[in-house]
């Protein structure tokens, strides 16, 4: 079984939509979205719920009323003014770092753990998909990453499947770090501009520090030549395979608009035709057996 994972230095460069254009594409795999602060292939997959899990990723500061003295110490010492006059917990200031908990001289303020979010194990019609969402100012998003990537690890080999395609959270922070170690892969999907090419250098630098083998996919190649160019000299300099060039088509957005993945859509387009090009270089590059 090999892992996949497609990311990007931002959001909106493409990846989802790539993501499920080879998840349409693969025989024989398991999809993970591990973007689960704002999730969406979901939108184009339509996964149909089978399993959900509580995630409990933080912790909320209670004071036990019966105890306390009132020495008003807590809520001096609390940095995220989470405890208000009259001695209650606001449960959306709390950030459950523990202080209150610590200077309390009675040992009335205890931490408990609270649903954060929610992991789930849906069937789509082209396979199973593991996802999850966090709830609205959490955090621990990694945690909640990794639980997503072991329920998706626990499919695929439950499953038979020969790759797990990951689409990753844009960045280079926590979630995308969880996203990255330890798999098979990592294709970057980029497009050429200034900003893109910045953040492709530090996605590259992730996964170099991981030891990831990287491929670099040019999305909207044709909207600027030059920088286009840019990019496969510099990946042709560090030896980085550019993997695959889309140009530039609204019906991709088409497809967005009517919620269903590119391949599928509009499978005769040139856009389609190039990421299945893509999607076959991928596999061979990574020898399994999903093509």
């Amino acid at each position: 079984m090999k892992q996949l994972t497609i990311l990007s230095g931002k959001g909106g460069t493409g990846k989802t939509t790539i993501t499920a254009s080879f998840a349409v594409l693969a025989r024989n795999a398991v999809v993970a979205d591990c973007d689960v602060d704002a999730p969406d292939l979901h939108i184009l997959l339509h996964p149909k719920i089978v399993k959900t899990q509580e995630f409990r990723g933080s912790k909320l500061a209670t004071i036990n009323e019966t105890k306390c003295t009132k020495c008003d110490l807590c809520r001096e010492k609390c940095n995220f003014n989470a405890i208000t006059e009259n001695l209650q917990i606001d449960p959306i200031s709390c950030e459950g770092c523990g202080v209150c908990s610590l200077v309390c001289q009675v040992s009335a303020i205890t931490l408990t753990e609270r649903v954060s979010g929610h992991a789930y194990i849906s069937e789509t019609k082209y396979g199973f998909m593991a996802h999850a969402l966090l709830n609205p100012g959490e955090s621990n998003s990694g945690k909640l990453v990794t639980l997503v990537r072991q329920n998706a690890k626990v499919l695929a080999e439950k499953e038979h499947a020969d790759l797990v395609i990951i689409d990753g959270s844009p960045g280079i922070g926590c979630p995308v770090i969880a996203s990255v170690t330890g798999v098979d892969a990592g294709l970057i999907v980029t497009e050429p501009t200034m900003s893109g090419i910045h953040d492709l250098e530090r996605v590259l630098r992730l996964l170099g520090h991981f030891n990831v083998r990287p491929f670099v996919c040019i999305n909207m190649h044709d909207i600027n030549d030059e920088n286009t160019k840019r990019i496969v000299d510099f990946c042709g300099e560090n030896g980085v395979e550019v993997i695959g060039k889309i140009p530039f088509n609204p019906i991709a957005t088409e497809a967005m608009v009517n919620e269903k993945p590119i391949v599928e859509y509009a499978s005769e387009s040139r856009i389609a035709k190039k990421i299945i090009e893509m999607w076959k270089r991928t596999v061979s590059a990574l020898k399994c057996g999903s093509q």
